[in-house]
């Protein structure tokens, strides 16, 4: 995800690629709906093309949503669990177990104006209707823009159906994709009846013309019409009426499939098993195999995307995906061929060789790659431990991942996804072993990083005692430091900082570089909130002496954010700015959330000091929101609060407490990648600034948004519990997992303003 800083936003709208056809009435009753309800879902088969549609009409509505427009793609994600997490991501909101991620979600948005677009819904529909229904209700600011084959049945959801495109969009389309392979071609008068009967065939179907028109590079006009008649009159026994527009699509991917070498079959079912995009070295690490030699997969590739079976994707093109009919199809043949295990073997290997590469070269100048790696195959990592999950044998390997990647849920700002990972996996690996160490020692520094100090003071030692019986001394070293800083944090701080100190020198003399360089700045800052900042500083030298060099920028950033703190309350005022900025710089690379935050909250000391209060109100907003949604240690650390307050009332004395408060919202509301900009500069007032958020309001919607009616799945839990059914039971009887079921109930609750299950009879009669 990375908050925006040196890369490519995760929410940005997708460059199209290729050119746009038709739409035009859609796209402006698209605009035109939004204008009058804040949930509007398009609605349609498979291939018709709502995401392309949707992504159309969203782009021109920058001017509307003031706080931007956030796309998350929905294809790649199998757990409803994960969704909100997913979206956090997305929104460049950290989340985290302390505060629930939908609470923070909704704080984050309550005061915004944006659009979010969830594409490809129809998976997670029981997940996308109750976040919408959430945000509907609580985020006034907020629209969605949701893609599904069916409706999610909300209260204020309008539902436009995306039709197949009329014959003479449905012949622009076929020529101008027939045009970018057989250079020349068009419409003229000897062809013109063949070309209107051929997209006729096709049933204006975006996906289907597409992969008809490609092979053109191969068959004449003539005889591609006449084969493709021939091929659905077989498939529907020469009854058109029984030609639906979903047995088109699944007859054109068929056709295509059929004119495919065996090579390229084989390497499309096995394709199939990717939950987002792939490089070549990835399809060749996971579909080489028996029929298909390593050397013969790009080739197959090749032939893939010159038949528009697979879509080249990324910024320079060296990534592809499978679009989601085609994924379907492809995973058919990959069942019926019986080697699906196979390659979800390899896949999984696959994940686990970048989890490993990840962990091994974390302090190397491959970090900032490793990262992003990590980031872009995110989706397969999630199906990698499903998998692993799902195989007993293998749940230790899924649950070493989720540990191995517990730098990324940090810099993500995902450390409740990389807890449910890690926990999941704690359950179904109880036996003791050395990933289980690990992953009780992560889930506690989780606690520590977002201040949830008893999951941190539950787990220190039982990772301790794992890392005793695996013979795991590393994880043991680590274990120890931090249960010294915790109890020098209850106030035994003597005992504590000795604890802590002699876990450090023995994390040194094994000259564990990881362990040296988390170890002595977050010691340093322990310190100097303790009021020895002698001290605390020349950890930070030692700190920064392990680190430099090696091509780390995340503990080097943390380092070096935590150095100008400690240098700022030792009186060292001056001195702290080039840390400062430095660490800024390095985190932002990164993505760093809490570091980029403490950054800001150390940046507004010195605006304040420097009388620069508008330039202090809007980081101190950023550095606020950010660290409160995403878990705050800076909370635990008394010293650091005291200088914020002193920030605050200095900052409100002079610009008076309205415009303090605008432009410290304002600070709330601004990306990472405009902050880190603005500090760049020496901004006193960043870009957009000048003129205050529009206020808004609930639209009436028929007076439905506001009403506290109850989704199609809320009715039908309501319903099961209103039999006097358990939420095990319910989540049994609706194949849902015991968790949404809990939220439901739970919402339920709120939106009837119900406190026990027994009213819910009475409530539904």
């Amino acid at each position: 995800m990375g908050f925006g800083f040196g890369q490519r936003r995760g929410g940005e709208l997708p460059v199209e690629l290729t050119g746009f056809v038709g739409r035009t009435e859609e796209i402006a009753l698209i605009r035109a709906e939004l204008a009058r309800s804040r949930l509007v879902t398009l609605a349609g088969p498979g291939g018709v093309g709502k995401s392309r549609t949707a992504m159309r009409a969203a782009a021109g509505l920058t001017a509307r949503f003031p706080d931007g427009v956030w796309l998350a793609e929905l294809s790649g994600l199998r757990d409803p669990e994960l969704l909100l997490t997913s979206l956090a991501a997305v929104l460049e909101l950290p989340e985290q177990p302390g505060m629930g991620t939908l609470d923070a979600m909704v704080a984050h948005l309550r005061e915004r104006r944006l659009l979010i677009v969830l594409d490809t819904c129809e998976h997670l529909l029981d997940a996308c209707a109750m976040l919408s229904d959430v945000l509907l209700r609580e985020a006034p600011g907020v629209s969605v823009l949701a893609t599904s084959r069916q409706p999610l049945d909300v209260p204020g959801e309008r539902c436009l159906t995306i039709a197949p495109l009329g014959p003479a969009d449905s012949l622009e389309l076929f020529v101008q994709r027939a045009a970018s392979v057989v250079p020349g071609f068009a419409v003229t008068d000897a062809n013109r009846e063949q070309l209107l009967a051929l997209v006729g065939r096709l049933d204006g179907m975006p996906l289907a013309l597409e992969l008809a028109a490609v092979r053109l590079r191969a068959v004449p006009l003539a005889e591609l019409a006449g084969r493709l008649d021939r091929r659905f009159e077989v498939l529907t026994g020469g009854r058109r009426t029984a030609h639906n527009r979903h047995q088109t699509l699944r007859t054109a991917i068929g056709w295509s499939h059929e004119l495919c070498t065996p090579h390229e079959r084989l390497l499309w079912a096995r394709l199939s098993v990717f939950a987002g995009s792939f490089d070549v070295s990835a399809a060749e690490r996971v579909c080489a195999g028996g029929k298909l030699a390593r050397e013969d997969v790009l080739p197959a590739l090749i032939g893939l995307v010159d038949k528009s079976v697979v879509q080249r994707t990324g910024e320079d093109g060296d990534r592809y995906r499978l679009l989601d009919s085609i994924r379907e199809y492809g995973a058919d043949w990959l069942a019926r061929a019986g080697d699906v295990e196979a390659v979800r073997e390899r896949h999984l290997a696959s994940m686990r060789e970048l989890g490993q590469r990840f962990w091994d070269e974390l302090l190397t100048p491959a970090q900032l790659g490793l990262h992003a790696a990590v980031r872009d195959r995110i989706a397969d990592i999630r199906l990698a431990m499903a998998y692993a999950y799902d195989t007993p044998e293998r749940a230790r390997d899924g649950l070493w991942l989720a540990a191995q990647l517990a730098p990324y849920w940090r810099a993500a700002g995902t450390l409740s996804e990389g807890r449910h990972w890690i926990d999941k996996g704690l359950d179904l690996a109880p036996a003791v072993c050395e990933e289980r160490a690990w992953g009780l020692l992560m889930t506690g520094i989780f606690g520590i990083w977002t201040a949830d100090l008893p999951t941190a003071a539950e787990r220190f030692p039982l990772a301790r005692d794992a890392a005793r019986q695996a013979g795991t001394e590393r994880v043991g070293r680590f274990a120890d430091a931090y249960l010294g800083a915790l109890t020098a944090l209850e106030g035994e701080v003597d005992e504590g900082l000795a604890a802590l100190a002699a876990a450090r020198r023995r994390i040194v003399a094994a000259q564990d570089g990881l362990g040296m360089g988390v170890v002595h700045y977050e010691e340093a800052l322990l310190r100097a909130v303790l009021g020895d900042t002698g001290e605390a500083l020349r950890l930070c030298e030692a700190g920064l002496g392990y680190l430099e060099g090696t091509g780390d920028r995340q503990l080097f950033a943390s380092t070096l954010v935590v150095q100008g703190a400690i240098q700022w309350l030792a009186g060292e005022r001056e001195t702290s700015l080039e840390p400062l900025h430095r660490g800024l710089e390095a985190a932002g690379e990164i993505g760093e959330a809490l570091i980029v935050a403490l950054a800001c909250l150390a940046l507004s000391w010195h605006a304040a000091r420097e009388e620069r209060y508008v330039r202090a109100a809007w980081l101190l907003g950023y550095a606020e929101n950010t660290r409160r949604l995403s878990g705050d240690p800076v909370s635990m650390l008394p010293s650091l609060l005291e200088e914020q307050k002193s920030v605050e009332k200095a900052a409100a004395e002079a610009l008076g407490a309205e415009e303090f408060g605008r432009w410290r919202g304002h600070g709330a509301r601004m990306p990472g990648a405009a902050v880190l900009a603005a500090v760049r500069a020496d901004a006193d007032e960043p870009p957009g600034g000048g003129a205050a958020p529009a206020a808004t309001a609930l639209p009436e919607a028929d007076g439905r948004s506001a009403a506290p009616a109850l989704t199609r799945r809320e009715r039908e839990v309501a319903a099961l519990v209103a039999q006097g059914l358990s939420n095990r039971e319910v989540a049994e009887e609706l194949v849902i997992s015991k968790r949404t079921a809990d939220a439901h109930v739970e919402h339920i609750f709120a939106k009837l303003g119900i406190t026990s299950r027994r009213e819910i009879p009475a409530v539904l009669e």
